[in-house]
């Protein structure tokens, strides 16, 4: 398998990215990214763009993949709804028309989260504009989507996230995670990064899974 990586820099990215450079299936991990990171791997390889969400110049090498694990993730606090949305809506079905168009036959991961708005109709900004990207990703012709909303989630191998009060958070919380890693309503970062490359090998029934959803397939993953 071979598998398309946004936000490989972010928590979420750095897990997938983990799991993905452990698992024999996969073969190659191109990641899409600003500025190159020089992490070194046989199976990863980068692809440095000034607008991450423009794959024109470099269609040839995007092509013939398997799967898109879209994992960019930005705080709302503090940014207006156009900003909010230039980032988490228009650069993000920008890119997957590209790479659906190149790759009929690929999967697609979107990691948005718990209480994203389905409707597109709530109060709160953030929850709209998920649900709209969330929507718009559902309805391309890929060949699978999954819309996957975590709640908590627990660092197990050092993954920092980009967020100052979530590491700070994370931080507080850590005499904590024995007793954290067995509630229903986390998922560690191990857990949610096996069930990624989970799905981008072999699907699932439901096309979005919440917190509770992600925790129960992660066990199951880990009881096979």
């Amino acid at each position: 398998m071979k598998v398309v990586l946004y936000g490989a820099t972010g928590m979420i990215g750095q897990l997938a990215l983990r799991e993905c450079l452990l698992d024999p299936e996969v073969e190659q991990v191109v990641a899409i990214v600003r500025k190159s990171t020089e992490k070194q791997h046989p199976k990863y390889q980068e692809i440095v763009l000034p607008d991450i969400s423009d794959l024109s110049s470099v269609k040839e090498k995007v092509t013939g993949f398997d799967a898109c694990l879209y994992l960019i993730g930005v705080s709302s606090t503090g940014m207006s709804e156009a900003e909010y949305t230039r980032i988490t809506n228009e650069m993000t079905i920008k890119a997957a028309k590209q790479l659906v168009k190149l790759n009929p036959n690929m999967k697609i991961i979107y990691v948005s989260g718990m209480g994203a708005d389905s409707t597109e109709q709530g109060k709160e900004m953030w929850a709209r504009v998920e649900g709209k990207t969330e929507n718009t990703l559902l309805g391309m012709p890929f060949e699978a989507a999954y819309m996957l909303r975590p709640g908590a989630i627990l660092p197990m191998h050092g993954e920092r996230s980009k967020t100052t009060q979530y590491r700070i958070l994370y931080n507080i919380m850590k005499p904590l995670n024995p007793l954290l890693k067995r509630m229903k309503s986390v998922v560690t970062s191990e857990q949610l990064g096996q069930v990624i490359v989970h799905l981008a090998k072999k699907g699932t029934t439901k096309e979005v899974l919440e917190r509770d959803q992600l925790k129960t397939l992660a066990l199951s993953i880990e009881g096979k």
